[in-house]
């Protein structure tokens, strides 16, 4: 079976482990372990007649509640199936510019939705070996714990270059910018000022903010309040892993209504199913498995640094998503394949990642019984 690159097949986990896919705690997909909520359920449980009929066409409920959530008018909202289905019509717009910038390491699926449309790509390189110095260089924090850290540094610039017109200040270029904030895999927050220049320079700019959701609204760096002041500015939203619904995929871009109206004309009817509509609009109401989330999230993430940083070898990045890269001294590969056959626990490889290779890993951050396994595991297989 080949290697997956994606995170979460646990199929090819379970032929490696010789166990059953269910058998296997996967730490590989960054979804939370706390979700589906009770509230996605019970909607899909109260929608089951609407499978005899096609979804609402304009999902009207879905964007009014989806608009009610994210502080913006249900026209500059447009639901997709899942934020891949979206990414691939912002790559297609990005596609049409003479470049876009992708911040590195990056994606894997920027990479496909980039080439599936022949993108030029300019790689921009985030400096890994003094990222950590930066952050503890030290800025925004919840907690006086480095591992808690949801950091945002007021000189830690994207690594992109900016257009400058000596005679007339800044200008417009022909290019586009395609960033995940936080960043995967390394777990980085930006801060939304950092991003402003390039709203104010390039042709388009796609903020993927796939994990913002999974940071208390104090201290998120959302850009969606800057997409009425900036036409050129597509946000992608993910709702498959705060709420734990891959399965049903779901995800919404919140940009100019003609960006979203051209994106309509083009692409299949339907895009998001009766059942995924309504739980999508039931979870982003639930404001009480949100607060379960920010309350679970810190103190989860702070002890699986902790455990980590204490194993030999390893040393993970402080991160503000619900997941930690961990460079390794020793194979990830062997790691990984030592991990599954006696532990049954799969980790991310970090290989669809050529700046990263054989030395780096990403775990998620799950309950704290599974978190002390992998722990386990690791100075078990470590040793």
């Amino acid at each position: 079976m080949i290697r997956p690159v994606h995170g979460g097949n646990l199929a090819w986990a379970a032929a490696l482990a010789g166990c059953p896919a269910s058998a296997i705690v996967d730490f590989s997909a960054s979804i939370s372990p706390l979700g589906p909520p009770e509230s996605a359920l019970a909607a899909i449980q109260a929608h089951l007649s609407s499978l005899t009929a096609y979804p609402d066409p304009d999902y009207g409920e879905l964007r009014t509640a989806l608009g009610e959530a994210l502080n913006v008018d249900r026209d500059w909202i447009l639901p997709g199936n899942g934020s891949a289905e979206l990414l691939t019509w912002a790559a297609w717009d990005l596609s049409k510019l003479e470049a876009t910038y992708l911040v590195t390491p990056a994606f894997g699926d920027y990479w496909r939705a980039l080439k599936a449309f022949g993108a030029q790509v300019l790689e921009c390189p985030l400096d890994l070996k003094s990222l950590e110095g930066e952050i503890l260089s030290g800025l925004v924090t919840d907690d006086l714990s480095v591992s808690n850290r949801s950091f945002v540094s007021p000189s830690l610039r994207l690594p992109v270059p900016l257009a400058v017109d000596a005679g007339s200040g800044l200008q417009t270029t022909d290019r586009g910018l395609l960033l995940n904030n936080p960043h995967n895999p390394t777990g980085l927050l930006f801060g939304k000022e950092a991003i402003v220049p390039y709203l104010q320079q390039l042709a388009l700019v796609v903020v993927d903010e796939a994990f913002m959701d999974f940071l208390p609204p104090e201290q998120q760096q959302s850009s969606i309040d800057c997409v009425e002041e900036f036409p050129n500015l597509v946000i992608l939203r993910s709702l498959t892993k705060f709420y734990s619904l891959p399965g049903l995929r779901m995800g919404c871009a919140i940009a100019h209504p003609d960006i979203l109206r051209r994106w309509q004309l083009l692409r299949d009817p339907w895009p998001v199913n009766a059942l995924a509509a309504a739980a999508a609009a039931a979870v982003v109401r639930d404001t009480v498995f949100e607060r379960q989330t920010w309350d679970w999230l810190p103190v989860a993430r702070r002890e699986l640094f902790e455990g980590l940083a204490n194993l030999p070898g390893l040393q993970p990045f402080a991160g503000a998503a619900n997941f930690l890269l961990v460079e390794s001294s020793m194979s990830v590969s062997s790691i990984q394949k030592s991990l599954l056959e006696r532990h049954r626990i799969l980790i991310r490889d970090c290989l669809s990642f050529p700046e990263l290779g054989d030395r780096f890993f990403r775990v998620a951050v799950r309950s704290r019984a599974d978190n002390l396994r992998l722990i386990a595991g690791l100075g078990e297989v470590i040793g």
